[in-house]
């Protein structure tokens, strides 16, 4: 958001936050599963933004709500969400129409991985439902012996994008960054569904989004670091800069082979440090996993047992 807008709007005390981080506005919502409120997260503050909109939808970003919505700032003052400390963060997207995953677009994760660098965009889908909060826990499905971990950079679309012309032009159809966790159960993406890799992705609650959406004049994008922890001990640590095919590159590259939608999620790949890798155990019950795109805040959540039904 314009930082002028910002400080416009909540004063000196804003002003002054604003001129020193590079992120200035986060975009969050609260409150219980299919109970949660837009909100805006300033200096360790949220401010109530469902008298602007109903929510971080499809219809928000197709509608140019994130403009609109610095326009409603800019005119009047903010009230703070009550006993917000009490409430659930939750995704700070709706539940998106698609969540496409991209395979091995690093080149330090391609070769632990035992796979050369791919030469066009590796693609799978990921099921809308496996978005969940930041600090939502994780169920590690029956019968599963190795589910992982994987820190990306998420990409949240903002206009229809299809037969985009250049790479570009792409950051004009993105609305905003994410951190995400593209969980993922490897036995069930790589041995047991031949070569389907969506089987191992799909789970409820597999890509803990958020914990807020920031707007690409933001966050250098480019070039951000990734990191990622188990039970407190690091496990991944790259840049941006590292990837394969670039953000621009990718949605360019996406955008000949489907259309992305308002609201969509794009996860673009993980570094180096997995488990998969075969350096470190995979996930069991009772580990707790974070993970942080720097300026887009650190994930926290704790591994469980399914419980059959």
């Amino acid at each position: 958001m314009n930082r002028g807008l910002l400080a416009a709007t909540f004063g000196p005390e804003i002003r002054s936050y604003a001129a020193q981080t590079g992120i200035d506005v986060k975009l969050v919502r609260l409150g219980p599963l299919g109970q949660e409120r837009p909100a805006l997260l300033d200096e360790g503050v949220y401010f109530d933004l469902s008298p602007f909109t109903s929510d971080f939808d499809a219809v928000f970003f197709r509608s140019g709500g994130i403009d609109r919505l610095r326009e409603a700032i800019a005119r009047r003052s903010l009230e703070p969400v009550r006993n917000a400390s009490k409430l659930r963060v939750a995704a700070p997207i709706a539940k998106p129409g698609a969540v496409i995953g991209i395979g091995t677009n690093y080149a330090g994760h391609a070769a632990e991985s035992g796979s050369p660098p791919p030469g066009d965009v590796v693609m799978f889908l990921k099921a809308p439902n496996t978005v969940s909060g930041p600090y939502d826990p994780i169920w590690i499905p029956m019968g599963s012996s190795k589910t992982d971990w994987e820190v990306e950079l998420g990409v949240v679309i903002g206009r229809e994008a299809s037969r985009l012309a250049s790479p570009v032009e792409s950051i004009a159809h993105v609305a905003g960054f994410v951190t995400v966790n593209d969980v993922s159960e490897r036995e069930f993406q790589l041995e047991a569904s031949g070569g389907q890799w969506s089987k191992g992705k799909c789970f409820p609650g597999f890509a803990p989004t958020g914990p807020w959406l920031a707007t690409p004049d933001e966050v250098n994008y480019r070039d951000v670091r990734l990191r990622s922890w188990v039970n407190g001990e690091p496990r991944q640590d790259a840049r941006t800069g590292d990837m394969v095919f670039g953000v621009d590159d990718l949605i360019w590259r996406l955008s000949q082979f489907l259309t992305l939608e308002p609201g969509d999620l794009v996860l673009t790949g993980t570094p180096q440090g997995v488990a998969l890798s075969g350096r470190f155990p995979f996930l069991a019950p009772g580990d707790v996993v974070e993970v942080e795109v720097d300026g887009l805040g650190r994930q926290r959540t704790a591994m469980n047992s399914e419980v059959p039904s």
